[in-house]
């Protein structure tokens, strides 16, 4: 029995109505999912107020860029600054959310931030006229960062006490930075705010740059608070990371879409970080991805049926409630829970009746994917009366079981990345790095040892592109069987190069090596080229191998099995 009225924001104001911003962050899922399972494995129930402070451990994993995963600092951008930023306490990361944002680059703030920061530059706060001030006036609005304006409070009060703006004037300026709309007419303040600072006694370069950095949140720029609240998330999300990684990807995954990374590069860090994953399995898994105990006391993480596409939840729910105990066969998990054609298929495509075994009771080889295919095949349809399904299965039991082939690890992969989109068999570049290495392409392992300013050629699956609104860079993550390539392209090659930079799956990058002091390495690409077609290899006709004639034998599972990149601007 509610009404909705939607007004417009400038309207609400007009009016002296409060208005609140609601973010509807995945995060904060997240976070309560991981929460949910440090009660329920650990026995530890925490909440966001909880969470032990100033972590030691947790700053040094971001110092390293660690932060796949983490909310905020996990896009390219974040995590090269991490490095540069070093964070060491929680108003480091405030500033950190804060800094990478198109108005404190735009308006030139970011570097002189980091140059005071390391001690490189001096900092310095100039002060008007004796007449007209204390010396320090600009030290009370900008101490906390360095004499650098980072936040949408600190360019008011600069405007309120360098250039006594009355506080209707710095309304009219917080209204002129137009944040997110790009309609802003803060220009109609740069005479007022530079001739009264002159006016006062400051020089004029300095209060056109004051005006400039100003101008920079224009486009975007966070208030300290809202950067605060954000900070907080970083850190608890850092700290499940650092001290329980399974939980982590756990809740990640469940919690998916979300973030900047697809499951399989969540599974991948999660594995480096030392989590055993267990994969889909009828008798183990359930919809949502879960925890299990190790042998060594560990938490391992078991993929759920959600990880594997086409499957209905409902139909999962229920083949779990019928797992009074285990299924022994494919065929008395279907007849239990009662599972369709089409339900029963995708399982078994998914290899997820490993931890079964064969109808015949003189097969002890547990079922794999071909195998299970092939049981869910001749199976009855379901809509069988249970008498003669009973009759069917039967005598199925009695036919031998076909000798199958085995599929070879690349036809597994690929089975893999079209079910699950992942694999925990093999990267598809261990696969590939043959054909790769006989045209010396390095590894991503290889760049850190690589000379900085070199010539290199590096390949990997594309999994995400930005494009910042008005930056000058293209920025793109490769990864291989080794870890993630970090590729930068000037935006005015990428009209040379749009095709292969937007349609490449497997994309291929010649160019040099860039290190900076920080230990961040990445390379500027010169040339970029699309190897999709490379993917074939995968899952071709064996005889492709040897006769390069026969290249046009392709196999149902084509190259489209790697997942789209995430793309973002």
């Amino acid at each position: 029995d509610r009404t909705f009225i939607e007004w417009d924001k400038d309207d609400i104001d007009a009016l002296g109505l409060m208005k609140v911003d609601i973010l509807a962050l995945g995060m904060l899922t997240c976070i309560r999912k991981g929460f949910d399972l440090l009660a329920r494995h650990e026995g530890l129930n925490i909440g966001l107020a909880d969470v032990p402070r100033e972590d030691k451990a947790v700053y040094d994993m971001l110092c390293k860029g660690d932060s796949i995963g983490v909310f905020q600092v996990e896009s390219r951008a974040q995590m090269n600054m991490l490095p540069h930023l070093r964070p060491r306490k929680f108003y480091d990361l405030v500033i950190e959310v804060a800094i990478v944002r198109p108005g404190p680059i735009q308006g030139d703030m970011v570097h002189p931030y980091l140059r005071r920061r390391a001690g490189e530059e001096k900092v310095s706060f100039p002060s008007p006229s004796s007449e007209h001030g204390p010396p320090d006036e600009l030290h009370r609005v900008l101490g906390k960062t360095l004499g650098v304006p980072l936040f949408q409070e600190q360019a008011m009060s600069l405007a309120m006490v360098a250039a006594k703006f009355s506080e209707a004037e710095a309304n009219r300026l917080r209204r002129a930075m137009a944040t997110f709309r790009h309609l802003g007419t803060i220009g109609e303040f740069e005479t007022m705010m530079v001739e009264r600072m002159c006016a006062r006694g400051y020089a004029r370069d300095f209060a056109q740059h004051c005006f400039e950095q100003i101008k920079g949140f224009g486009s975007y720029g966070f208030p300290e608070s809202h950067a605060a609240s954000f900070a907080q998330l970083v850190y608890v999300s850092a700290w499940l990371k650092r001290r329980h990684p399974a939980v982590f990807a756990c809740a990640l995954l469940n919690a998916q879409p979300m973030g900047f990374y697809a499951p399989a590069q969540i599974v991948r860090d999660a594995r480096e970080h030392g989590v055993e994953i267990r994969s889909v399995d009828v008798n183990h898994s359930f919809w949502d991805n879960s925890l299990e105990r190790a042998d060594d006391g560990s938490l391992a993480l078991r993929l759920g049926f959600r990880q594997i596409g086409g499957l209905v939840e409902a139909e999962m729910v229920r083949l779990i409630d019928a797992r009074d105990k285990n299924f022994e066969t494919l065929e008395s998990c279907a007849a239990r829970a009662g599972l369709s054609a089409r339900g029963l298929k995708i399982l078994a495509d998914a290899d997820a009746f490993r931890s079964c075994r064969a109808l015949s009771r003189a097969a002890e080889k547990m079922l794999d994917r071909r195998a299970a295919l092939w049981a869910a095949r001749r199976l009855p349809g379901t809509k069988s009366l249970p008498l003669f399904a009973a009759a069917n299965v039967e005598e199925l039991g009695a036919e031998p079981d076909p000798e199958l082939p085995d599929l070879r690890i690349g036809e597994e992969v690929v089975a893999d990345y079209q079910t699950l989109r992942l694999s925990l068999r093999a990267h598809p570049m261990r696969i590939l790095r043959p054909v790769f290495a006989r045209e010396h392409f390095i590894r991503a392992s290889d760049l850190p040892s690589c000379p900085d300013d070199a010539w290199r050629k590096t390949a990997g699956l594309v999994i995400v592109r930005q494009r910042p609104g008005n930056g000058k860079m293209i920025f793109i993550t490769l990864e291989d069987e080794t870890g993630v390539i970090n590729v930068a392209l000037y935006s005015t090659l990428f009209e040379l190069y749009r095709k292969p930079v937007m349609a490449s799956r497997l994309m291929a990058v010649e160019g040099r090596v860039q290190k900076s002091w920080a230990g961040v390495v990445h390379l500027l690409a010169r040339r970029v080229y699309d190897r999709s077609d490379e993917l074939l290899r995968l899952s071709e006709n064996p005889r492709a191998t040897r006769n390069p004639e026969i290249c046009s034998a392709r196999h149902p599972r084509n190259m489209r099995v790697i997942p789209k990149s995430r793309d973002f601007h």
